[in-house]
């Protein structure tokens, strides 16, 4: 069966249905303006490797920006890229991009971006857009900061995912990153979810090492 937009639609107005809740329109998301008219562009570099003191690694999934290119609720992945860039160099420190190619688990993403930043921190992420902030010496389902429910994540807090990664990799114990918590999030979304997590798993190369990306944002025309 194809998977595509309508049948996910299809879906989640059944399940929402048979919960008696009324099919409501995704809440559309805020934009950054610095990304909002641009297109993704990631190059593979080859294998990654360890990097320097003064980076954070932001580990993508094998679809991300590629098969996907935007989160469960529509923000382009142009976006999402360039605002956690952003929050990193806001802080001094360098962001440096990976692939992470043999898995689609969230945990492993991060945790592998985790092993080769030369900070020990990383950013994982999902192509719906859930996401994390990892640290090297922690277990691979462990993490520092877990966003699980990607729907409410905005352009705003993927800046502010950014800065909190940068300062974990000086050493400072920043508060966590506030998000807001939507009860209803997982019966809207979790069919389209489902969907999008198969199509990322669809990418995934069993053995394969992560790749350097060097990241590029084109003007739309």
């Amino acid at each position: 069966m194809e998977i595509n937009e309508r049948l996910i639609e299809q879906i989640v107005t059944e399940v929402l249905r048979a919960m008696g809740e009324p099919a409501a329109a995704p809440p559309a998301p805020a934009t950054a303006p610095a990304a909002a008219g641009v297109e993704l562009v990631l190059e593979e570099k080859g294998p990654a490797g360890q990097g320097p003191a003064d980076e954070v690694v932001i580990g993508v999934g094998p679809a991300f920006g590629t098969r996907l290119r935007k989160t469960i609720v529509d923000i382009p992945h142009a976006v999402v890229l360039r605002e956690l860039m952003a929050g990193i160099e806001e802080e001094g420190l360098k962001p440096r991009v990976v692939r992470v190619r043999h898995t689609s688990d969230l945990g492993f993403i991060g945790h592998t971006a985790a092993r080769l930043s030369g900070s020990g921190i990383a950013v994982g992420i999902q192509s719906r857009g859930t996401t994390l902030i990892h640290q090297r010496d922690l277990q691979p389902l462990n993490n520092l900061e877990l966003f699980p429910q990607s729907p409410v994540l905005d352009p705003e807090t993927y800046r502010a995912i950014g800065r909190n990664a940068a300062r974990y990799a000086k050493g400072q114990v920043p508060e966590p990153v506030p998000v807001r918590i939507d009860q209803m999030a997982r019966p809207k979304y979790q069919a389209k979810a489902a969907i999008l997590h198969l199509k990322e798993t669809e990418l995934v190369q069993p053995g394969a090492p992560p790749v350097e990306l060097e990241v590029s944002f084109k003007p739309l025309n």
